[in-house]
């Protein structure tokens, strides 16, 4: 795998669905917060559409692949009505991850190594289609490893543990996360990182030469309602470019 020297950034538009949903109506339009990321210098539009409709809806989804240029990437959960939708779509990537009703947000990564006999004939068809298939995990061995055996292009390194970390633990985590990053490069599967990230702690995973492509969302969202969203991009955009130039050896 080749280093990477610019690591991409997939802006998140899920909770722009969140705030025009919490009362109604077409305001704010996710669609808008796609065009403008697109403008701003994002390098992907990620999109959850979960099984509630809590947040993004069948209709973004269609218009998103309508009327923006960049590669979206669809998180969905495993079931045969998100299969159906992504075949139908065929967005440019895939993200399978954990889905539960009662959560507020996902809540750490699949179990890829407890699953894979489930999961397998979801990742094939998805494959088979055209649609690149990334499976959302912890950056634990027997996951990364479950994932190559399955045939996924990529894995996204949940870092929502990492993020919320406090102290030794801290370190502790970013440790997992560089020796889970390390192994994808030796398996040969692109490696990405994703959930909770923010100014604070991206930059250094960003220094973690093997990840390819960052997807944050909630924070960017949060941070553009006082700055607008193409500052808040701006500025992470900024903090990623930093720590790849400070990259470890």
């Amino acid at each position: 795998m080749v280093e990477q020297d610019r690591i991409r950034l997939g802006v998140n538009i899920d909770h722009v669905a969140t705030i025009r949903n919490a009362r109604g109506g077409q305001h704010p339009d996710p669609v808008r917060a796609a065009v403008l990321a697109a403008k701003a210098g994002a390098d992907g539009i990620t999109a959850h559409l979960r099984e509630d409709r809590r947040h993004i809806s069948d209709n973004d989804i269609e218009r998103l692949m309508a009327e923006i240029s960049l590669p979206l990437n669809l998180e969905m959960a495993a079931t045969e009505e998100m299969l159906a939708i992504a075949l139908r779509h065929k967005p440019a990537s895939s993200c399978l991850v954990p889905e539960k009703r009662q959560e507020l947000t996902t809540e750490g990564g699949l179990d890829v190594a407890g699953a894979e006999d489930y999961l397998g004939p979801y990742v094939e068809k998805l494959k088979a289609s055209g649609i690149s298939v990334s499976l959302f995990i912890d950056p634990e061995e027997s996951q990364i490893r479950a994932s190559h055996r399955l045939g996924a292009d990529k894995v996204e390194l949940h870092t929502g543990t990492y993020v919320e970390a406090e102290g030794e633990d801290h370190q502790r985590e970013l440790d997992r996360l560089r020796r889970g990053a390390s192994l994808c490069e030796e398996l040969g599967l692109e490696v990405h990182a994703g959930h909770g990230l923010n100014y604070d702690t991206v930059e250094a995973v960003a220094r973690i030469p093997q990840f390819a492509e960052f997807n944050i969302g909630h924070f960017l969202v949060g941070e553009a309602i006082f700055v607008g969203l193409p500052e808040s991009l701006r500025r992470m955009r900024v903090l990623m470019d930093r720590g790849r130039r400070n990259r470890e050896g």
